[in-house]
């Protein structure tokens, strides 16, 4: 059994009170490897914001989870050596059984989110309790989910949303004891997160996606005031990146994200934990393509990766400054 606590590392119960009470939204930024975490945390302590590392099961399984746990101890030392003690969680995301977030907890996870969202309503009650009350032992955190977003990211993938109901919540959260909520209000998983006879089109000929339901959030804020409310699929899909990646050999097509001004409206509210993973990988991907293209003698993996990790900072220092509020937040 590892602590959290021994490797630096805090829980999400303060860092959530203070966003919501401050208007904004702590950026939860999933990571696979050095490169990505050595991104988040230099943004983070550049902007001085908070930050929740997230792996999946699958980036879990991709990085192993002893070298995670190491990394996340790692994070902190630099975040320290950069100049700033951030707080910092280390959050699985998307745990789709006791076991694995037991496992999490049992290694250091400061956080677990158990997802029973594709359950029955009480099995998913009965599967979040369990998860809870096992954490809770430890004082680790826990996120449970109502409502299901579609699309494909990592190892979760559905090809229909469902919106949460308010109707269910107040129930939910009392029956469980957890900590956070995430929710469905039109936010979607990956970089096709719409398909195009969904969207409109500016005048640009630029696809917007349908508007986030914002009617469903303040209906669930009234039924449970004050609880922390989590958006996942909350990539923006910024087009800058789409257009290099496909300019350089790339083949996305049709890859609508969430407009950020609706994000910024959500970190005003009881959402104080916005999920953000396509982003970063659209932008390392487009840096990498791009050295490929343009230096295709290069085979130093330091020259295509490093300047994926500076495009990866420069994307995280906007989203903390622009996004989500929670620059100048960790002070």
């Amino acid at each position: 059994m590892v602590s959290y606590k021994d490797l630096g590392l805090v829980n999400t119960r303060d860092m959530f009170a203070k966003a919501i009470k401050g208007g904004y939204a702590i950026p939860a930024f999933n990571f696979n490897n050095m490169e990505q975490m050595q991104a988040i945390i230099s943004a983070c302590v550049e902007c001085s914001s908070p930050v929740i590392l997230q792996v999946s099961s699958g980036a879990r399984k991709y990085a192993n989870q002893t070298l995670l746990r190491y990394m996340a101890q790692g994070a902190v030392e630099y975040a320290k050596e950069l100049g700033k003690n951030i707080p910092i969680s280390l959050h699985l995301d998307h745990g789709n059984s006791f076991e694995l977030c037991k496992s999490c907890i049992d290694m250091g996870f400061s956080s677990v989110m158990i997802d029973g969202s594709a359950l029955p309503y009480d099995e998913n009650v009965a599967l979040t309790k369990k998860v809870v009350e096992y954490a809770h032992q430890f004082d680790v955190t826990v996120e449970g989910e109502l409502g299901v977003l579609a699309g494909v990211e990592d190892e979760v993938s559905s090809e229909h949303s469902h919106y949460t109901d308010p109707a269910d919540v107040e129930d939910f959260v009392k029956k469980t004891g957890v900590d956070s909520l995430a929710i469905s209000i039109g936010t979607s998983h990956g970089a096709n997160k719409f398909k195009p006879e969904q969207c409109t089109r500016n005048a640009e000929g630029i696809l917007l996606p349908p508007p986030l339901r914002f009617d469903i959030l303040k209906e669930i804020e009234k039924r449970i005031p004050g609880f922390p409310i989590v958006l996942h699929g909350s990539s923006s899909v910024p087009q800058e990146y789409v257009k290099i990646i496909n300019t350089h050999g790339g083949a996305l097509k049709d890859a609508v994200g969430i407009p950020e001004e609706q994000l910024r409206e959500a970190a005003k509210s009881a959402v104080c934990k916005i999920n953000i993973d396509s982003d970063g990988r659209l932008a390392m991907t487009a840096a990498v393509r791009k050295v490929f293209v343009e230096h295709p003698a290069e085979f130093d993996p330091r020259k295509y990766l490093g300047p994926a990790r500076d495009e990866l900072k420069k994307l995280y220092i906007h989203k903390c400054e622009n996004v989500l509020g929670s620059a100048g937040k960790a002070e």
